[in-house]
């Protein structure tokens, strides 16, 4: 698809969070033409923080929720592309109210995709995470369903001139929430960091990463495709190692807490099913859309063998894993951890 971006207009569902206050400053850097960026979040004071941040007239902020249909077509319309990251993403808090994670990963997901083709907007990426492989958790379970509403209209042929796409990461290197800003702080502040599992594996991925992915998605897209940037990973454990080695504390005791509600002890961003039908673009793997019909019959007489070549599902255990000097450099060259370091 065409994605010269010289006068179009964005819409970041969830804008505020670490992903679309990063896209944001990216698209302002990279495509200075362009005509707008629509900020849509319900939370006033980190729109508020985030227009003294930018100061761009080109930024606009639009109160809203994606549950709310209203707000959600207001702000799609005369919009070119939309990236969806708006979500409850903590999985213990879904864990205790899955009712909400369905009201907002679900629901509010059908109204931005609805409100999206009923728009015309030309891209939509829907931002999914791995927890939506082999879902274990209420998150995990809301994620999965709006990844199936995002393909339905594809599969349908309803999407009209909107290509639907999806975008699918772990756990994103110092994000709002993520587990290293908060091991940073336990060191430097009680000289003691509590670990689930020293054997628990995450993908490193960094935001930058996450924004290649999502623009990616939109020039590479098929109505209905599933992205994955392939990352490498490493244990829980070597990531104290390693942000040991950035602080310079070698005296550090460690925690054991144990595995919290809806945990994983690694992340999959592909099953194996999804594998075996993927395409391998060096840094990337493309997923396309199952596009079978109801029509059954054929399958019966006719199968596939698939199957019984299987690969490994690609998850935090499968990738390379990376020593605790190699984690050191990644998180050391990382604007986020330099900004935090600031702060400190």
């Amino acid at each position: 698809m065409n994605t010269d971006f010289n006068g179009a207009t964005f819409t970041i569902t969830g804008g505020t969070g670490s992903f679309g206050s990063t896209m944001v400053q990216h698209l302002l850097n990279a495509h200075p033409n362009l005509e707008e960026i629509r900020v849509f979040s319900r939370d006033e004071n980190k729109q508020d923080l985030m227009r003294h941040q930018i100061g761009s007239d080109k930024v606009k902020f639009y109160i809203g929720d994606v549950r709310d249909v209203r707000s959600v077509t207001e702000v799609m319309k005369g919009v070119d592309f939309a990236f969806h990251a708006a979500a409850l993403k903590q999985v213990p808090s879904c864990e205790f109210f899955p009712e909400q994670a369905v009201e907002t990963n679900v629901l509010g997901s059908r109204n931005v995709i609805e409100a999206c083709i009923n728009a015309g907007v030309k891209s939509l990426v829907c931002l999914s995470t791995d927890k939506a492989v082999y879902p274990i958790n209420a998150m995990g379970i809301s994620k999965a369903m709006m990844e199936k509403f995002a393909q339905a209209p594809a599969r349908k042929k309803t999407t009209g001139k909107t290509a639907i796409s999806i975008t699918r990461y772990g756990n994103v290197m110092m994000s709002r929430g993520s587990v290293i800003p908060l091991f940073i702080d336990q060191i430097l502040k009680s000289g003691k960091v509590t670990i689930t599992d020293p054997l628990m594996t995450r993908f490193l991925m960094s935001l930058g990463d996450s924004v290649d992915l999502v623009l990616h998605a939109f020039s590479n897209a098929q109505p209905g495709d599933l992205f994955v940037r392939k990352a490498p990973a490493c244990t829980v454990e070597v990531l104290v190692d390693a942000l040991c080695i950035l602080l310079e504390k070698n005296e550090v005791k460690r925690e054991i807490i144990g595995i919290r509600h809806g945990e994983k002890i690694y992340e999959s961003l592909l099953s194996a099913e999804e594998l075996a039908r993927s395409s391998d673009s060096k840094d990337y793997f493309r997923v396309p859309m199952d596009d079978r019909t109801l029509n059954y019959k054929i399958y019966f007489e006719e199968g596939s063998n698939k199957v019984s070549q299987m690969p490994e599902a690609y998850t935090s255990n499968s990738t390379n894993q990376l020593t605790a000097i190699e984690v050191a450099e990644l998180v050391r060259n990382l604007p986020e951890f330099k900004k935090h370091m600031e702060r400190v």
